[in-house]
């Protein structure tokens, strides 16, 4: 419990020892296994926190899928520079390995490499061709080069593949605007908004398509739902 107070209390150098003690009782404890590998990458010991995520997902210690879960834990903890040696390190040793173009796709994206993060994610659909979020990703950096015809192509895909995520439906709600396709444009922006109703960027592009169209009144009910879910996600 200090151990696990400790790391909670954002001590991680002073939570290891306690969790390394807890751990010579506890083994088997995935729990454990977790935190402890979480406190290790704050500390900046990654062949321990390594170990320790292998030890929670049941994989061998230094295999790919090791490598690749590591990975995943310091994206989360927005440790995105390891995370990329994390990935190369695990595509070395398995080059058709699952997920791992897709997360590389990912951290190119929100650097701004575009032509990286498309080259990627190409890699990442040539091992797992089902991949919904992968066609996303994809449709998501051709939107922000402006190559709409390619965006849609990508994000139709996306969608055939998982019907029910907003985030394919926002983007080609953008790329259909661009096109000058205003109708088809708000039939994905109000599909958006079915499947996540709190989502405000569905609600405000649809309001300034609305408002472009001459629809005041409806233009003014999307803006004040985007305005209050704006105040919501400000508290």
């Amino acid at each position: 419990m200090l151990g696990l107070s400790l790391f909670l209390a954002g001590r991680p150098e002073e939570a290891v020892p306690k969790l390394e003690a807890t751990r010579e009782w506890a083994a088997t404890n995935l729990e454990l296994a977790h935190i402890l590998g979480q406190a290790y990458l704050q500390t900046g010991r990654v062949p321990a926190a390594r170990q320790a995520f292998a030890r929670t997902f049941n994989v061998v210690e230094d295999s790919a899928a090791a490598h690749l879960i590591t990975a995943q834990m310091m994206i989360r903890l927005q440790l995105e520079a390891p995370a990329e040696e994390e990935l190369k390190r695990a595509l070395a040793k398995d080059p058709a390995l699952p997920q791992a173009n897709l997360l590389l796709g990912q951290l190119a994206l929100f650097r701004g490499q575009f032509d990286e993060s498309i080259t990627r994610t190409k890699r990442e659909l040539a091992i797992a061709p089902a991949n919904a979020n992968a066609y996303y990703q994809l449709g998501d950096a051709y939107v922000r080069q402006s190559r709409w015809d390619d965006a849609i192509a990508a994000l139709q895909q996306s969608v055939w593949l998982n019907p029910f995520y907003s985030g394919p439906y926002i983007l080609l709600g953008k790329a259909y605007t661009q096109k000058g396709q205003p109708a088809t444009a708000e039939g994905m922006l109000r599909r958006a908004i079915e499947y996540d109703p709190n989502n405000r960027t569905a609600h405000y592009l649809l309001a300034q398509l609305l408002q472009k169209a001459g629809r005041i009144e409806e233009a003014k009910q999307e803006f004040a739902i985007a305005e209050r879910l704006q105040g919501l996600q400000g508290r």
